[in-house]
């Protein structure tokens, strides 16, 4: 069962490709287990993956007993991309994840911030990259690199997506943005 949360409570939207790990990263700071709409992959496993958002994952968490944030994930497949702006509509910001074993990398980063910039093109963003420790020549700079190409200033860290205090200090970072 969800907690009460107030209906102006403010919201954080997780954003990228699917595998990259915002499921994961929700679910391990989240308050209670999310609600999800996962379904199994209909183009057969990835890796381990085998199942994939279809319409958003939501859940909620008090950060240092603060506010409740209502976080939600974006489904990473093109095929939702009518998902985006309904759900990226009133966020205070977006945490895009991307993995770093994936060899489209650079590719997937340009891709996902031209998404949330064709829905807001202000929306204050962190960059987490994932799975790292998968891609013995990950260079966090070709990330950076695609944000300095696209005129875009966010930070951009490495993390676990399973580790709730590293999805924290990503959420942190989105939070100190603000102003």
């Amino acid at each position: 069962m969800l907690p009460d949360v107030e209906s102006h409570a403010p919201k954080l939207v997780f954003a990228g490709p699917t595998g990259a790990g915002k499921t994961t990263a929700i679910a391990s700071v989240a308050d209670v287990p999310p609600v999800s709409t996962e379904m199994p992959l209909t183009s057969g496993a990835m890796g381990e993956k085998t199942l994939t958002t279809v319409a958003f994952d939501f859940a909620s968490v008090r950060l240092d007993g603060s506010e409740t944030l209502m976080l939600y994930g974006l489904p990473g497949q093109e095929h939702f991309e009518f998902m985006r702006p309904i759900v990226l509509a009133g966020a205070l910001g977006t945490i895009l994840v991307l993995n770093g074993a994936d060899a489209d990398l650079a590719a997937q980063c340009a891709h996902w911030m031209r998404a949330i910039r064709d829905v807001d093109d202000r929306m204050p963003v962190v960059v987490g990259v994932t799975q790292t420790e998968n891609n013995p020549s990950f260079d966090i700079a070709v990330v950076r690199g695609v944000l300095r190409a696209q005129n875009a200033t966010a930070p951009v860290f490495t993390f676990d997506a399973r580790d709730k205090a590293q999805t924290s200090q990503l959420i942190r970072a989105l939070l100190l943005q603000l102003d």
